[in-house]
């Protein structure tokens, strides 16, 4: 099959433009490919569904050990004649920036996948070569394979082609030249959602027909065949399911595929509905899973709905197993603050009140420690996750201790319940073995006390 990673030496350099045009163009070639993020990203892998059809996969090795890695890239890849994963951030840049553990070259090497480096040109030639002479020898292997242009015009292409050759011995595979289409805009938490970006499709369409016209097909390939991922029997499930409600609509959209199918193998039967637009959980429902997402986005819509908030309410307070991660914390909140400082009301299950904070706050991985037992985690325990959100509230919890990898620094935060967990964290329940099974569990022993 064809497999690679595509990487760049720092973020802004058009990973996701190339990412997306490098899939269309495969899927125009009739190879199936799948798409991989590297990282806790929830963003890119939408641009990648919306091109494919099917679901992007993460792969985050903070999040998970290498061997899950391994298991879930095999796993997802099988039966596909291609394969791309995306990179994040810069090439090495890892864990608090300092590390490489968890970034790009880090999962090229534990999955050894050829590495094309997306670099724009800007004002340089001999030193664009220097800078990717320097990402070959920083790490041995570096497991680059080749260069990929971007915003680069065709004279500059011809121009800096055999001098990167000359310099680094790397082949230029193809480049893309300044397109309107690439520009895609970008707020507080990266990129728009892909569902958000007008005529995304025919965005992509016109960049891969771009590619295809100056992808050097013959070398693509000698550079990233790698062989079949063998076949991998999808695990046994419980004949009885247990229905998960899941939050899914444009104020909760970050929810990652692994977990959604680790859920499923231990028995949940999901039931997707919408905070914005439903008036109740849907029936049946004996687990209720609220993700993140864009809530303060849509703070007066989620207001409105007030029968789905009360339905919400009920459900915590009846000791309804409720994961809420985020923006699934903040809407379980009091309140919570829209982008022109209008405050609404929320679910009201926990006494927090959502609030804009300016910047980002609590930022990056850490891990997180149970100070006292509760639906996820027991005393003592604890779980790797990852924050990102520009918004904070008044009562964060005190249940867990967060810290972070690097610098030790932590913090309380997180509220922990028999039937519940709510923290700004967001957890990867496919890269912490038992999580998934013991939330369904949960709902299965308060259905059946119903």
């Amino acid at each position: 099959m064809i497999a690679c990673l595509l990487a760049a030496p720092a973020s802004g350099s058009g990973k996701t433009t190339m990412t997306c045009a490098l899939l269309a163009l495969l899927a125009k070639r009739g190879l199936s490919p799948c798409a991989f993020k590297c990282g806790p990203d929830y963003i890119d892998p939408m641009f990648h569904r919306s091109v494919l059809g099917v679901p992007s996969h993460n792969l985050d090795l903070f999040l998970s050990d290498e061997a899950t890695v391994r298991a879930l890239y095999t796993r997802y890849a099988a039966g596909h004649g291609a394969a791309v994963a995306e990179g994040a951030m810069g090439f090495y840049d890892g864990v608090g920036g300092s590390t490489p553990e968890a970034g790009a070259w880090h999962l090229a090497h534990t999955l050894d996948l050829p590495v094309l480096l997306v670099v724009r040109p800007g004002g340089s030639c001999l030193t664009l070569a220097a800078l990717i002479r320097g990402l070959q020898t920083f790490r041995t292997p570096s497991h680059i394979a080749g260069v990929l242009l971007n915003e680069c015009g065709p004279s500059m292409a011809a121009t800096l082609a055999p001098v990167i050759r000359r310099e680094t011995g790397l082949p230029v595979l193809g480049w893309l030249p300044p397109m309107e289409q690439a520009r895609f805009p970008s707020r507080h938490l990266g990129l728009y959602t892909a569902a958000e970006i007008q005529d995304l499709n025919g965005r992509i369409g016109a960049l891969a027909a771009q590619l295809d016209k100056t992808l050097d097909w013959p070398a693509f390939l000698a550079a990233c065949q790698r062989p079949d991922p063998p076949a991998v029997s999808a695990p046994p499930r419980p004949e009885s399911p247990v229905r998960l409600a899941v939050a899914r609509d444009e104020a909760f959209c970050f929810c990652y595929e692994e977990t959604l199918d680790e859920l499923r193998n231990a028995g949940a039967d999901l039931a997707f509905f919408s905070p914005l637009r439903d008036k109740d959980l849907p029936a049946g429902a004996a687990g209720l899973y609220l993700p993140g997402g864009y809530p303060e986005l849509h703070a007066a819509a989620l207001a409105l709905n007030t029968p789905m908030r009360r339905a919400v309410a009920r459900a915590v307070e009846r000791g309804m197993p409720t994961v809420a991660e985020c923006g699934g914390f903040l809407y379980l909140g009091k309140s919570l603050e829209d982008g022109d400082g209008q405050h609404w009301p929320m679910a009201g299950a926990l006494p927090g009140a959502g609030y804009k904070k300016g910047r980002l706050a609590r930022f990056g991985y850490a891990r997180l420690t149970a100070g006292t037992s509760g639906l996820l985690l027991d005393a003592g325990q604890s779980a790797p996750i990852h924050e990102f959100h520009h918004w904070d509230s008044t009562a964060c919890g005190t249940d867990f201790t967060a810290r972070k990898p690097v610098s030790g620094r932590s913090w309380e935060c997180g509220f922990s319940r028999p039937g519940l967990y709510a923290a700004f964290g967001h957890l990867y329940m496919a890269g912490t073995p038992g999580m998934a099974a013991r939330f369904v569990n949960a709902a299965r022993q308060w259905a059946g006390k119903l």
